[in-house]
């Protein structure tokens, strides 16, 4: 992160788990947090009218580094941030005697969220006589997903299907002969598929048999692609930004797909190094084109283009061995 700020940050890293939730009092499922995926669904069947969701932090911060740096004052506190309905709410952690982990508790109210919140988790202290110095933060924001009714972070994305061509969407009528399109100008980014190209919702929704669930697969895997690497650009052209040009991250969904995306786009380089190197290449033009090669590698991996292919190669090639005996 010395690129970012002009005082000595964390190296370490941060790592944050949510240990328990509940909602107004009672205690939820510990399948409702995904570790993995750092998600928490707090919906659930039957149960829309709740008003307050509580979450158990506990974080790890590098201990040792901390003890040795030039560092006073540290605390850390986690943030819970929605842009959707501007809402910011800074809780601190404490960390007890003997104890190597700081933990404490998220409060999550639902007359202050519309959707999905993202948690994020920041070191705090002094430097050079000034407070308030940012050290570190954790590389990936925990999303808290007041609709989701299981921890996933799909609905990143949604995915609708619209008649491009005799559709009530005038805005798609010049799209007609294209099979999708990617709209990333949304709350949340949609894949909107072409109901009226032949075939496409068909075989998407409907495939049968190795060879045209293949098809099906492969198709599908090239549209999360494209739809991953069209976010990518499109969070890149959102960011927020200091007075003295420093690039920030610009929050929400776009947030995620850097997040996500520039550890792979850019590896070895501490995730807002990347982000700023991200913006210079882009900017002045300076070696984007690799650049691009790599947003498109990182966007087929996440999309699992390599494996659908391989599955639809192998597919093909028994259909002509049974053809052809």
């Amino acid at each position: 992160m010395s690129a970012v700020y002009a005082y000595p940050t964390l190296v370490g890293k941060i790592e944050v788990a949510v240990r328990g939730a509940s909602m107004d009092g009672k205690p939820l499922q510990l399948s409702l947090i995904s570790q993995r995926d750092q998600v928490v669904a707090l919906h659930q069947v039957e149960r829309d009218d709740w008003t307050e969701g509580v979450l158990d932090l506990e974080v790890s911060l590098p201990t040792e580094e901390l003890a040795e740096g030039p560092w006073a004052g540290v605390s850390c506190v986690a943030v819970l941030t929605e842009g959707a309905t501007n809402t910011r709410v800074v809780s601190r952690l404490e960390r007890r005697r003997g104890d190597t982990h700081w933990r404490g508790q998220v409060r999550v109210r639902r007359s202050t969220h519309a959707s999905r919140a993202l948690l994020d988790v920041s070191v705090v202290g002094s430097h050079g006589g000034v407070d308030g110095r940012i050290l570190g933060r954790a590389d990936t924001p925990w999303l808290v997903d007041l609709l989701g009714r299981t921890p996933s972070r799909q609905r990143d994305l949604e995915i609708l299907e619209e008649d491009f061509r005799d559709g009530p969407e005038e805005w798609l009528r010049p799209f007609m002969d294209a099979p999708w399109l990617i709209d990333t100008t949304g709350e949340l980014p949609t894949i909107l598929l072409n109901t009226s190209f032949e075939g496409l919702s068909e075989l998407l929704s409907g495939a049968r048999g190795p060879l045209e669930k293949a098809t099906a697969g492969l198709v599908a895997a090239q549209i999360a692609g494209e739809a991953w690497a069209t976010m990518f650009h499109s969070a890149l052209s959102d960011l927020e930004f200091d007075d003295d040009g420093t690039p920030h991250f610009p929050g929400g969904w776009r947030e995620s797909v850097l997040r996500s995306m520039l550890p792979e786009v850019f590896p070895g380089l501490p995730l807002h190094d990347a982000l700023r190197e991200a913006h210079d290449c882009r900017g002045a033009g300076r070696g984007w084109a690799e650049v691009q090669s790599r947003i498109e590698v990182a966007a087929g991996k996440r999309s699992q283009m390599p494996k659908n292919l391989v599955a639809t190669i192998r597919a093909v090639s028994r259909a002509q061995e049974g053809t052809y005996r």
